[in-house]
């Protein structure tokens, strides 16, 4: 088991962001290589969508109805999941004495309910193959724990190599009862004393049939070759713009960051394209001798290689293509947008080093966005130098209060994609 400290009286701002901690977590915790991710709908699938995006993985939701009480529905007598799974609370039908008529009253009651949201989530999408592969189910917290236990069981009946329970909150029950049913378990915290999920989230609206939808459609991330480089490509149902991402210096297309920030792009209904600047045995030489890492020549190429090669791809072709660069990312997205002016319509930069752009930064003419946080003081001046010299672009400066160059301070990251979003979208 995994538990992580937080500060006393830490609650989550909301399952977005609950989700992109856990999938931090999570992603360092495993191989994503053959990992499927599985959300108990609803409040569980929104923070599954963050678990997913940050290891790469599908997405799917796993049906668990909880057994109410009549008359006190969130007192669980147990839950029932897909596959006909039951799993009851021993202890509360032991102490309030049920009868096994009303246990399956209540069963069949909840059984017609999840068939009916199987088919409304998934419609005739079949659910994700499970056999031999790294089950990782995500809720928004566990309380008592039957219905992940539920949950728990119906998977290892078909036969995953691994289990992992991921949850941004968990009662020390509900762990202690879970932790000898799986091969590991994530908590982000365990406080005490716990009485319910939602007091660990200031907001924690319902999450809607609709939203569930709304995520389940967004495919997972696809390996491709994009030139000497490789990438991983998301293309939303009806993508309104493709964003190609350059990633800073020492980092990668799998740099948290940037896939949480492509995340937040993609449930807005653009496409992304997460690249590698380096190959493999650049980035070999680069470890040793730094070289590669400033050479904006090389890194724009490659940025453009991407472009040209988004514009003739069959899923992509058509779509108006913007460029978001972090750190030295920055500069190679900016000679990019120069040299492509006619096919680059909108630059977002985040601590960016536009500097390393050189000339180039004069000859853009892409509406561009530069965000920069408040503490990042050297590389706020090199940004407002930048603002200076690209007179021929629409240029907006927006400077992230309290956030150092990383963006790792709370809810900096959500308003660099909130930006972002709202950048690409009306320019793309």
């Amino acid at each position: 088991m995994i538990a992580v400290g937080m500060a006393k009286g830490w609650r989550f701002r909301d399952r977005v962001e609950a989700g992109r901690l856990l999938g931090e977590r999570v992603a360092r915790q495993l191989d994503p290589g053959d990992a499927v991710v599985l959300g108990l709908p609803r409040g569980g699938v929104p923070v599954a969508r963050q678990v997913a995006r940050a290891l790469g993985a599908p997405l799917d939701v796993f049906l668990v109805r909880k057994l109410g009480f009549p008359g006190q529905p969130e007192l669980a007598m147990g839950a029932i999941a897909s596959g006909g799974v039951r799993v009851l609370n021993e202890e509360i039908v032991r102490e309030l004495r049920l009868e096994d008529q009303l246990i399956d009253r209540v069963a069949e009651r909840e059984a017609d309910e999840l068939r009916r949201r199987e088919l409304a989530y998934r419609g005739d999408r079949p659910p994700l193959d499970l056999p031999g592969r790294t089950v990782v189910l995500v809720d928004d917290g566990l309380a008592t724990g039957a219905t992940m236990r539920a949950a728990v069981e119906a998977v290892r009946a078909q036969g995953p190599r691994t289990v992992v329970v991921a949850v941004p909150t968990a009662s020390a029950h509900s762990v202690r009862e879970l932790r000898g049913l799986v091969d590991e378990l994530v908590a982000l915290m365990e406080p005490e004393p716990f009485h319910a999920v939602g007091l660990w989230f200031e907001d924690f609206s319902e999450v809607s049939d609709d939203e569930v939808r709304r995520l389940l459609q967004i495919p997972a991330e696809e390996e491709v070759a994009v030139g000497a480089a490789r990438a991983a490509l998301v293309v939303p149902p009806e993508a309104c713009g493709l964003v190609a991402f350059a990633h800073g210096s020492g980092s990668s297309r799998f740099s948290p960051r940037n896939r949480f920030v492509a995340g937040q792009l993609e449930e807005a209904g653009l496409a992304t394209l997460l690249v590698d600047l380096l190959t493999d045995a650049e980035e070999k030489v680069d470890l040793r001798t730094r070289e590669h890492r400033f050479d904006v020549e090389l890194l724009s190429g490659r940025v453009r290689t991407a472009v040209r090669w988004a514009g003739s791809a069959e899923r992509t072709r058509g779509l108006a293509a913007g460029l978001f660069g972090a750190s030295t990312g920055a500069a190679a997205a900016l000679v990019a947008a120069a040299r492509d002016s006619d096919t680059v319509r909108a630059v977002v930069s985040r601590g960016g080093r536009p500097d390393l752009a050189g000339p180039a930064l004069a000859e853009v003419r892409a509406p561009t966005l530069l965000i920069v946080g408040g503490r990042d003081e050297p590389v706020l001046d090199l940004n407002r130098q930048a603002e200076r010299a690209m007179e021929r672009a629409r240029v907006e400066l927006v400077v992230v209060p309290g956030a150092t160059h990383l963006f790792e301070e709370r809810g900096a990251l959500e308003r660099v994609a909130e930006l972002a979003r709202n950048w690409l979208l009306r320019y793309l």
